[in-house]
């Protein structure tokens, strides 16, 4: 008669009924009972995607029969797989989506020994690492954008560091966004310098407005993913919302506001010592930027560089910095944003 595991703990209230036995010393087989079978779908994923993606992750083998999931193993690697189709599946009863980046971000996050808590009996991180607006639950997919998020929650001004496509701007937003509908800001600003990445602003046709919203657009591609389209423009129309170049921060003292600098790494240090001042009471800054990527003529001469550099400790500044690893784009981009800053190949 098999015995069952010995290693895995009893299973929280919210997550599935577990079962198991043991395969060998070093291997062992744990069955997972799910309540709400209309999930499974969902957690399995189109063709079983998901499930593939767990297994290449891990290097473990699963099957799955109706409500029920098996995972053999090595021990560590089943009960790490176990947290994450737990952390899935609450997520799933949550009301959120999953895909099969959030599985790949799930076994970075579950396997991440820094985050306490992330498999504890309630599945915490599934309620707290989160951001909810008007259209989406944004849920953390990396170690950093956990600390981000709480930090997000937390500080006055924030430092986001890191190259393109680790959420710094998405999840600024997020919580821009979420702070608005809850009432606790009165307005959402958005900002950006107009420094051309090789292009000239002045030969675009058009007014201000035509030249500058290329820039911004990134900012306007978020919004509208966290608000429907009309609330965009209403709130657009009446002030509540606002984007604008950072040279229109000028001479404004901003109180009650949540106020996001992207692509700060082309500042010059008075431009980021002007966006600073402008902090008013009741007020939120986000700092966004990736100091690989300066666009100034002088290089060297980034504001953000000097911000990090002078506020570093300051009680109420918080800065996070991401790595290419935590890049949650396609993969391949974390792969292009490496080489590039890599040493230079030969040829």
């Amino acid at each position: 008669m098999s015995k069952k595991p010995t290693r895995a703990p009893a299973p929280p209230p919210r997550t599935p009924r577990q079962t198991g036995a043991s395969v060998s010393p070093d291997r062992v087989r744990v069955e997972l009972e799910f309540e709400k079978a209309y999930l499974m779908a969902a957690l399995l994923g189109q063709f079983d995607a998901h499930v593939h993606a767990l297994e290449r992750e891990l290097g473990v083998y699963i099957s799955a029969r109706g409500n029920r999931i098996t995972i053999e193993g090595e021990a560590d690697l089943v009960a790490r797989g176990r947290d994450v189709l737990r952390y899935l599946y609450v997520r799933l009863e949550d009301g959120g989506a999953i895909d099969v980046g959030d599985v790949v971000a799930a076994v970075a996050l579950i396997g991440d020994a820094s985050i306490e808590g992330i498999a504890s009996a309630d599945n915490g991180l599934a309620s707290t690492a989160v951001i909810r607006t008007r259209r989406k639950t944004i849920a953390a997919r990396s170690p950093t954008q956990v600390r981000y998020i709480e930090a997000l929650a937390r500080d006055q001004i924030i430092f986001a560091l890191g190259p393109a496509g680790t959420g710094k701007t998405y999840l600024a937003v997020a919580q821009a966004v979420s702070q608005l509908i809850a009432g606790s800001v009165d307005r959402l600003i958005l900002s950006r310098p107009a420094v051309e990445a090789g292009e000239r602003l002045g030969f675009l046709p058009g007014d201000m407005k035509d030249k500058v919203d290329p820039y911004l657009r990134p900012l306007y591609d978020a919004l509208y993913d966290m608000l429907p389209a009309e609330q965009v423009e209403r709130r657009l129309a009446s002030g509540e919302i606002e984007i604008a170049p950072l040279a229109f921060m000028r001479g404004r003292t901003l109180a009650s506001a949540f106020i996001i600098l992207d692509e700060a790494q082309n500042t010059t240090p008075l431009q980021m010592k002007m966006f600073l001042t402008r902090f008013g009471e009741k007020s939120r800054m986000v700092i966004c930027g990736d100091p690989n990527q300066v666009d100034l003529p002088n290089p060297g001469a980034s504001g953000l560089a000097d911000a990090v550099r002078r506020l570093d400790g300051i009680e109420g500044i918080s800065c996070l910095r991401f790595s290419s690893r935590e890049v949650v784009r396609h993969p391949i981009v974390g792969r292009i944003v490496d080489a590039y800053e890599g040493p230079p190949q030969d040829g």
